[in-house]
């Protein structure tokens, strides 16, 4: 019962901050700078001021479809990034920057993260699966520890994304003020959203582990 509890405050504290974070880029897409930039624009420069110069920003379809792609070395912008001019869009553009610098200067703990991706691939795929049969198929005990073990191999994953995206945030928030790309107004703004941003990894990584510790109550409860 204290599982189901506990799972289901996650839930809906997860929905309170993907309401609000709507809300915030809403909010934030209707405050245009005063430089008159676009998220590519302002993606290219932090790239160039940076000494980056074999990345490439490009769009992306969708909406909160924004991501760097290491492998082939591009800033993915969203159709309501890449030619917006407002402070959502250039908070978005120079987070994901923020990812390409974290692979220049090779940060550590996104060196860590990407070496857990293959792991963590499988993992995902397995987990779910192998969990179930462990729950309904009681004549099979050791499936529900093997599902256990896999599961937590992606909450961990979770974690390390953590620091790795406020590592990103923090890198955009510096650079935006250092180089004076936004009116006072318009960086508490960039901050407000990414904050929110980064909330949406928290409670993503708090739920993976709630579920986890759910997990291995019933595993405890069984022996």
């Amino acid at each position: 019962m204290l599982g189901y509890i506990i799972i289901g405050l996650v839930g809906v504290f997860g929905w309170y901050v993907q309401s609000k974070l709507k809300k915030k880029f809403k909010q934030y897409s209707e405050l245009s700078l005063e430089n008159g930039m676009s998220g590519r624009e302002i993606a290219e420069k932090m790239l160039s001021d940076n000494g980056i110069y074999d990345v490439k920003v490009i769009s992306t379809p969708g909406r909160l479809t924004d991501h760097y792609n290491p492998a082939d070395k591009t800033v993915n912008l969203s159709e309501a990034v890449y030619d917006q001019r407002n402070a959502a869009a250039a908070a978005v553009a120079a987070h994901e920057v923020g990812h390409a610098v974290q692979h220049a200067t090779a940060y550590s703990w996104l060196q860590f993260r990407s070496k857990m991706v293959p792991t963590v691939n499988i993992a995902s795929k397995l987990s779910g699966g192998i969990i179930m049969a462990g729950l309904f198929m009681q004549s099979f005990p050791i499936l529900l520890p093997i599902g256990i073990i896999l599961f937590a191999a992606t909450v961990v994953f979770t974690f390390v994304t953590l620091p790795v995206e406020y590592d990103a945030s923090n890198r955009a928030l510096l650079w935006l003020n250092n180089e004076n790309m936004l009116t006072s107004e318009e960086h508490a703004g960039a901050k407000d959203a990414l904050n929110w941003a980064a909330r949406t990894y928290l409670v993503a990584a708090i739920g993976a582990l709630a579920s986890l510790l759910y997990y291995v109550m019933i595993y405890m409860g069984r022996d």
